[in-house]
């Protein structure tokens, strides 16, 4: 993992490190005022769509009173795009991914947050990086830290064995596994360069070297599209949302593919001959955020969400359901011994020294990478 990209998620042992030593202060749930309960009313969310566990909605309107509608999405791209089309109107709390960043700084659609009503430090503070990387133009802070996960290979333990105690990117393209795999296009493509750098079959930190210039992109998302057209038949499915991974690997022959670690995760919590782990290249980090859009309405529940969300046992209790991991300081503490379990088994030895975050986006980087990979989907 190299030095530019450690400004977005920190390393996993610090965080470990940090969330134990503030857990015991938050062993019991934060006490919800009388004035945020009397609010009840609604509030209309956008967010990824295994975020909101039955768990974490029950616990939110017993303690509130405040009624959730969701609207679930698969991408960054379709919130940018559903506020877009609405010009900011429809929705009190979206979910950008952190690194999103720069896309989302002249766009005008979201409004900054009145951080006398966010309780930040309850909160691991290296993930804490709205104030620095959501600070747009010194207007104050655009983006709190909700979810943090990664992007790895999970695999069925009754179908695929990795050739070591890590798989590798390259597993989903590799012709031992053809028909066989999965991944969504576009990071499918990224894993497809760091395990050919692996390999020795592309030039050594080139796939990191692709967001600097849109010419350096350029010269290394060519030769990377010319191998994954070749490996294309090779693909059985590509995904989109969590739904999707699931049922790849449950039900459409999938054996091993590139995927988050939540999907995964709750198969193997609910007894599926499944497993998830990071590659031996790295796995890919991000932190899912809650952002307000200009046109948010319902200001009180809002900030009452927000209460909740940074609530260590409602955390807790979600990272139990959906087997992604919060930024709440003490959440662990709440999953349980088979969330721990997991997350052991996802990143033993050296993984969490080697994680990836995914480098803040420019809008050309964010352009062309669609533009190759819907080459790659259509071809």
């Amino acid at each position: 993992m190299t030095g530019t990209l450690k400004g977005f998620v920190p390393s996993r042992r610090q965080f470990l490190k940090t969330s134990a030593a503030a857990g015991a202060g938050l062993a019991m749930p934060a006490i919800v005022s009388s004035s945020v309960l009397a609010s009840s009313g609604e509030i209309n969310i956008m967010m990824w769509s295994d975020y909101l566990p039955e768990s974490f909605v029950n616990g939110f309107t017993e303690k509130t009173g405040i009624k959730i509608n969701f609207t679930g999405i698969g991408s960054n791209d379709e919130i940018i795009n559903k506020l877009k089309a609405t010009n900011g109107e429809g929705f009190d709390i979206v979910s950008p991914t952190v690194n999103r960043n720069l896309l989302w700084k002249d766009l005008g659609l979201l409004q900054p947050f009145d951080m006398s009503k966010v309780p930040l430090d309850k909160v691991n503070p290296s993930m804490a990086l709205g104030e620095t990387h959501w600070n747009f133009d010194g207007k104050g802070t655009f983006w709190l830290p909700h979810i943090w996960g990664t992007e790895g290979i999970a695999w069925r333990t009754d179908a695929f064995t990795p050739a070591g105690e890590f798989p590798s990117y390259y597993d989903v393209w590799d012709e031992a596994n053809a028909g066989k795999t999965m991944g969504r296009a576009h990071s499918m493509l990224l894993g497809l360069g760091l395990g050919l750098e692996r390999r020795g079959e592309m030039e050594a930190g080139s796939i990191w070297a692709a967001y600097e210039t849109p010419e350096k992109m350029d010269e290394v998302w060519s030769k990377l599209i010319e191998v994954a057209l070749k490996k294309k038949p090779n693909i059985k499915l590509l995904w989109n949302d969590a739904d999707t991974q699931k049922n790849g690997l449950l039900n459409e022959g999938v054996v091993v593919g590139q995927t988050w670690d939540g999907p995964p995760l709750a198969l193997k919590t609910a007894g599926e001959p499944v497993m998830y782990r990071a590659p031996v290249e790295g796995a890919m980090a991000w932190v899912d955020g809650m952002a307000m859009p200009t046109g948010a309405k319902n200001i009180d529940q809002i900030y009452a969400f927000i209460d909740a969300a940074y609530d260590a046992k409602l955390a807790g209790e979600a990272i139990k359901t959906h087997g992604y991991n919060s930024p709440v300081i003490g959440a662990a503490e709440f999953g349980g011994e088979v969330y721990a379990k997991n997350f052991a088994d996802a990143y033993p030895g050296e993984a969490l020294a080697n994680l990836n975050a995914w480098p803040a986006e420019a809008p050309w980087y964010s352009e062309k990478r669609t533009e190759y990979a819907n080459k790659f989907m259509s071809a």
